[in-house]
């Protein structure tokens, strides 16, 4: 029987170390003939692809468990007008071929991936086109996923639009729609705003959809559960896969203003004691990036709390 590992996430970004992913706009990319156009957003993938190598390397060699990869990795795919199909790249062979290096490269180290879709990825909007780019979007960062040997795309419920019970019903309608490539990678989480562990637990269960527990979240947005219940809850989603689940602090304290934002660093008291212990996957949602993973991964080792 393995003992239990609790991996600490590094999301997206670096503020200190010389690693950047790359992007562009629909608007530069319109002033180009479609030529130009591929072979510019071909250039930036592969660009990507090579940081998210050196990204993968930095976190297994600093004892970073788990990466989570920006969603622009194939910049502005899904646009309506200057968007693209990944085979009209210039350069796709090169591009998918460093992308499943990548994958290689994760597998052998044991480090985890995943997704996590901008905000207005939204799947129980009332609007129809709203929902069907958002399925797009999906659908192009699975194909990245299928790539990197990612395992999770996570996203949120959405807004309440004046009906909590009907919103929610909406969003798991959606869910039964999409492809497998998504599906089997979909995870949810709880939010700040609106949809709380105590809404989502018992239809993540029933539809065999994980639950991302986000304790900062869950402290913005309370639903009578204890930090222990809503753990438990959302770990008997994940059905015998390892759990992933967010940490972050408020930029101003508990008592400040907007307690929702996050703070630079993770202060080790909101690490939630019963996560200790566990078989684990925690990103941690901080403005310094890596430098905060190192300290709280310093804080964990020394704290006793």
């Amino acid at each position: 029987m393995r003992a239990p590992r609790l991996r600490l996430g590094l999301c997206c970004q670096f503020v200190a170390q010389p690693i950047k992913f790359r992007t562009t706009t629909a608007t530069a990319l319109a002033r180009l003939t479609r030529r130009e156009r591929l072979a510019k957003v071909g250039e930036l993938c592969l660009r990507n692809a090579n940081a998210l190598r050196a990204a993968l390397a930095y976190a297994a060699d600093n004892g970073i468990g788990s990466f989570r990869i920006a969603s622009s990795m194939l910049p502005v795919k899904t646009h309506p007008t200057v968007g693209y199909d990944v085979e009209e790249l210039p350069n796709v062979a090169e591009v998918v071929a460093q992308f499943r290096r990548c994958g290689d490269y994760a597998r052998a180290h044991n480090l985890r991936t995943g997704f996590h879709p901008d905000q207005f990825v939204v799947l129980n909007s009332p609007d129809p086109e709203i929902v069907r780019r958002a399925v797009a979007d999906l659908v192009a960062q699975a194909e990245v996923a299928e790539w990197t040997n990612a395992d999770t795309i996570n996203i949120h419920v959405g807004g309440a639009y004046g009906d909590k019970a009907a919103a929610l019903a909406r969003f798991f309608r959606s869910v039964e729609g999409l492809p497998a490539t998504v599906r089997t990678r979909l995870t949810v989480e709880n939010d700040d705003r609106t949809f709380t562990p105590a809404d989502l637990a018992k239809p993540c269960r029933t539809e065999g959809l994980p639950l991302v527990y986000d304790v900062h979240h869950h402290r913005c947005c309370p639903d009578g559960w204890s930090v222990e219940q809503a753990t438990e809850a959302a770990r008997a989603t994940w059905k015998g896969r390892e759990p992933l689940f967010h940490i972050s602090s408020p930029l101003a304290g508990w008592k400040g203003p907007q307690p929702s934002r996050h703070h630079d660093y993770i202060d080790i008291k909101d690490f939630p004691p019963a996560w200790r212990g566990l078989t684990l996957t925690v990103e941690v949602e901080a403005k310094a990036k890596e430098l905060a993973v190192a300290k709280l991964q310093r804080e964990l080792t020394e704290a006793v709390y």
